[in-house]
């Protein structure tokens, strides 16, 4: 049984190598998802005992399994589904995303999705946070903290109780990064994926690019998930995947329709940091009135 599940998991990191060989991606990044693969299945324990003696610090003393592949792994394990995998097939749902989380079965994730517009965990952290998430009927206080408590320990994390700030990359690569996947794909330039959802004809028109800055690993693809496409903005919200020392997040990067950002883009959530951001740039330019302008 052992056995099965190591090799199980080396046939999705294989696989993940394999894809995101075939988009582009950074051919170390390539080679470290083969080494994993490789080393589980030449390990003659299961992964499974490890992770309950160890954790994941166990893995990482396996050869060739980094902090990064180690959480993988463990992902795999408790869930038998590899995300970051299922991002690079075009599969990504951010409804099985949220219904991943405890305390939150498929419905409660579609409401979350429909009613408040919540695709990543960072942004079901911040409304946990900020109080939305007390107001929709289904999720009482008890409720609400196991999910930050959850929510604080995935993403390698303790939030301070009144929603401090947390450690992210600056807006400015954030948005330098959608300025990189938006320029390419108009371009030309970027691979094309045929995403599995919300594409009927499996028409394959789904840009991804992989790239880096410093030493966090990005992937950047068109949102597409249902709001998306009801409003209308399947080639303008760009979800960034990344990954660093704290481990997977991501973010979404938008046109801004309201206010003195309006036909900026913004990293949604972030709007006071994005503002600062265009401040600053127009003030190198000498253009201080111009912030409302569109870049």
């Amino acid at each position: 049984m052992g056995e099965m599940v190591n090799v199980k998991i080396a046939r999705l990191l294989e696989e993940a190598a394999s894809i995101l060989e075939e988009q582009g991606g950074n051919p170390y990044r390539v080679q470290a998802y083969r080494n994993a693969g490789r080393t589980l299945r030449q390990l003659e324990r299961p992964v499974t005992e490890i992770l309950e003696r160890r954790g994941e610090k166990g893995l990482e003393e396996l050869p060739g399994i980094g902090e990064s592949i180690a959480r993988f792994i463990r992902t795999a394990v408790e869930t038998g589904r590899l995300p970051m995998l299922e991002r690079l097939r075009g599969e990504s749902d951010p409804e099985l995303l949220l219904a991943s989380v405890p305390g939150i079965g498929r419905k409660l994730a579609q409401r979350l999705h429909h009613d408040l517009g919540i695709e990543t965990l960072e942004e079901l952290e911040t409304a946990a946070h900020d109080g939305r998430l007390t107001k929709l009927a289904g999720f009482g206080r008890k409720r609400v903290s196991g999910i930050i408590d959850s929510l604080a320990a995935r993403l390698g994390r303790v939030r301070p109780a009144s929603g401090g700030a947390v450690e992210e990359p600056p807006v400015e690569e954030l948005l330098g990064v959608d300025r990189e996947y938006r320029e390419k794909a108009a371009a030309g330039k970027l691979r094309m994926i045929a995403p599995r959802r919300m594409n009927p004809g499996g028409e394959a028109w789904l840009p991804v690019l992989h790239t880096v800055r410093g030493a966090r690993h990005y992937t950047a693809l068109f949102s597409n998930t249902p709001r998306a496409h009801e409003m209308r903005a399947t080639r303008d919200w760009v979800v960034l995947y990344y990954d660093g020392e704290g481990g997977e997040r991501q973010c979404t990067v938008i046109t801004s329709r309201i206010g003195p950002l309006s036909g900026r883009r913004i990293v949604r959530g972030r709007e006071i940091e994005c503002e600062r951001y265009y401040r600053r740039e127009s003030g190198r330019s000498g253009d201080v009135a111009g912030l409302g302008s569109a870049p």
